[in-house]
């Protein structure tokens, strides 16, 4: 086999080992991980391609939605951040590299399952940037179970207020403010398409939002507005040590890919700046995998 050494191979790009066991409360900090996961603030270089862009991105403290933002300030975005309040020390971090590119960073904590924090979120984030025209929708709440009976009408009504009513909450707030050329994207998951067994809710959850994004793209696209969505597969974040995944299956967690390991939010953050950006000004109602090699 040959040998490209400008190339990263991707089976070995990224941790291969085993993750140690460990557990948070929910939701968990990215500082105090292990390893703490690769959000692209060493590597991730911009190009200017979101230049005078603002952006909302939710779950902008950690994980996915941490690289989208850290990403977006490099490529020329003002960026707004939601998270929950006891996350406030990831989420200066990433405040600290939105303004170290340059921009403007805007921080926004508060509970997604809250519809009237919902509306607030919105005009908080177009006051402080000036404007709205990217949102990238990347929270969400996972709790694994062994069975349905594990599983509460609480925390059943938790997953979909944060996972599938907010988008309803967030869209419907932003879409009188949003211009054409705005940009909405969403987050699903592999298990959208491959449910797993001890994601009962979190796999509903998923599908509705992939249901929710198509149907909605094809309502506003007449305004000129594009929705998509980003399906990833086993990533490492904090979702997965604060409940996302039980302690048993952290050391495997994502070996069970073709390419033999899980994904970094890095690996996702140039996708979520392709679709917010005009290369993809053709594309709407699209679901795109990130998953190691796992079909959809």
């Amino acid at each position: 086999m040959g040998t490209n050494k400008n190339t990263p191979n991707p089976v070995t790009a990224y941790r291969r080992e085993e993750f140690p066991k460990q557990k948070q409360a929910f939701p968990g900090l990215q500082k105090d991980m292990q390893p703490v996961p690769d959000c692209g603030e060493k590597s991730y270089k911009g190009t200017g391609r979101l230049k005078g862009r603002k952006a909302l991105v939710t779950g902008g403290d950690s994980g996915i939605g941490r690289a989208a933002a850290i990403a977006y300030a490099r490529e020329g975005a003002d960026v707004a951040i939601n998270y929950l309040p006891v996350e406030e020390a990831d989420a200066q971090e990433v405040k600290r590299y939105i303004e170290e590119a340059g921009q403007k960073a805007a921080l926004l904590p508060g509970d997604l399952g809250d519809e009237a924090f919902c509306g607030a979120m919105v005009e908080q984030a177009r006051s402080a940037l000036g404007g709205l025209d990217i949102m990238a929708l990347v929270a969400g709440r996972q709790v694994a179970a062994k069975s349905i009976e594990d599983i509460t009408t609480a925390q059943l009504d938790e997953v979909f207020r944060v996972n599938v009513y907010s988008l309803f909450w967030i869209i419907k707030a932003a879409l009188p403010h949003l211009a054409p050329g705005s940009t909405i994207i969403t987050t699903s998951s592999i298990v959208a398409y491959d449910p797993s067994k001890h994601l009962l809710d979190y796999s509903a959850s998923k599908g509705a939002i992939k249901a929710f994004t198509q149907a909605l793209a094809k309502q506003v696209a007449p305004q000129g507005i594009r929705v998509n969505c980003v399906a990833p597969g086993p990533v490492w974040t904090a979702l997965q040590v604060s409940g996302g995944q039980f302690q048993e299956a952290l050391p495997e967690f994502g070996h069970d890919t073709p390419l033999g390991r899980a994904g970094q939010p890095v690996e996702l953050c140039g996708l979520y700046v392709h679709l917010a950006s005009e290369e993809s000004s053709y594309t709407t109602a699209e679901v795109y995998a990130v998953t190691g090699g796992r079909h959809i």
